[in-house]
């Protein structure tokens, strides 16, 4: 996939919103640092890495309630979340693929 200039800025931004948009309630948050097994004190740490923000984005593409949610906390259209997630290397999941 070719990216325009800014694209991956940009997704990498939304991403960091959807961090924020996690932690600012405790259960979701937890949920997340839960599946990608992460240990809470780790945080800052597993952020540094490079595949973190790409975490998150997967994280919301797996959950469509949370994804429709951040979406809406943002004021934008969930397509915009989901062609974020693709800027940042997240390959849709087709059915008949798995």
């Amino acid at each position: 996939m070719t990216l325009r200039p800014g694209e991956r800025d940009l997704a990498e931004s939304l991403a960091a919103n959807a961090l924020a948009f996690l932690a600012a309630e405790p259960e979701r948050l937890e949920r997340f640092l839960s599946l990608a097994g992460i240990d809470p004190g780790g945080i800052r740490a597993a952020a540094a890495s490079p595949g973190f923000l790409v975490a998150v984005m997967e994280h919301l593409m797996s959950d469509e309630p949370l994804l429709l949610a951040f979406a809406a906390n943002e004021g934008i259209k969930p397509e915009r979340v989901v062609k974020a997630a693709h800027a940042l290397g997240i390959v849709p999941w087709e059915r008949g693929f798995a």
